[in-house]
């Protein structure tokens, strides 16, 4: 897509009076030289394949690690628990998110949204959004065509991968569509769009790429779960009509900056932060010797 300002959609949405969906749709349409119904239906393709990941996910498979396996089954048994903070909903989010992030540790297929080490965010509140009867298939398709848009623009603006940026790059980036592509399911404005994933990606600006053993399973999986419940915040207080003082265009700008100065250590090398802790240390010790 041409788009690397999340202001010129809004600008067009405003000129046309289109929805920020039709926007990236007329712009993937005129890129690609296809038609509105191959347009219409890529995406389809998308959605599809990230119902049958979560559908598919296995509870007694685990990563040839042995590291992750079995956390969306631990989560999807404390759905509704008296104890929960988060109720029904959330959990169910968070189980989604955990299995698809162990799904992708397990090699199994799953969409990238923007990268497979994030798989998770966005298909989760999604599928959660649709198997609870809160949007159609229609409403989805459109929302992830928000969420391409907002994800196109963090990449020509700063990156996606967590080797150029850290985690920000990812989980953030993940957050911060999903958080659009919900705001959208809501019939937000434009404005609202861009306000939400602003909120997300602040939120996790700074966020450091530290895999142990180099492997996208700790603490990624469990990363996926933050930048969904992360994305369901920031749609609810703009919807609230909370703001982003900072604009979208200018959080990219900085997520960026950061990234670009982030020590090496903190970019996916596996050289730093928890990849770096002694009970890391001893992990990689114990798989080097299975």
């Amino acid at each position: 897509m041409s788009y690397n300002s999340i202001d010129k959609i809004i600008k067009k949405c405003d000129k046309q009076s289109i929805s920020f969906a039709e926007a990236v749709i007329l712009d993937d349409m005129y890129e690609r030289k296809v038609s509105r119904d191959d347009t219409i239906t890529q995406m389809g393709v998308m959605w599809d394949a990230m119902v049958n990941a979560n559908a598919t996910y296995n509870r007694k498979q685990f990563s040839k690690s042995g590291l992750v396996g079995s956390l969306g089954g631990i989560m999807e048994d404390y759905i509704g628990s008296d104890k929960s903070y988060c109720g029904p909903f959330v959990n169910d989010v968070m189980a989604r998110a955990l299995k698809m992030g162990e799904s992708n540790a397990c090699m199994k297929r799953i969409v990238a949204a923007p990268t497979a080490g994030a798989c998770g965010v966005l298909p989760a509140v999604l599928t959660a959004c649709y198997d609870h009867g809160q949007a159609d298939r229609e409403q989805i398709i459109d929302a992830l065509f928000v969420a391409a848009g907002i994800g196109q623009i963090i990449a020509a603006r700063a990156f996606i991968a967590g080797a150029s940026g850290g985690c920000q790059a990812e989980i953030g980036a993940a957050s911060a569509m999903a958080a659009g592509a919900l705001v959208s399911l809501r019939g937000g404005t434009p404005t609202q769009i861009a306000s939400a994933a602003a909120i997300a990606l602040k939120n996790l600006l700074g966020l450091v790429c530290d895999p142990v053993g180099g492997l996208v399973e700790i603490p990624c999986v469990k990363r996926n779960v933050i930048g969904s419940v992360n994305a369901l915040s920031a749609a609810d207080m703009s919807l609230a009509g909370i703001i982003s003082m900072i604009p979208f265009d200018q959080v990219v700008d900085a997520m960026r900056e950061v990234g670009e100065n982030m020590d090496v250590r903190f970019r996916e090398t596996g050289l730093g932060g928890l990849a770096a802790t002694p009970t890391a240390a001893e992990i990689c010790k114990n798989l080097k010797t299975k």
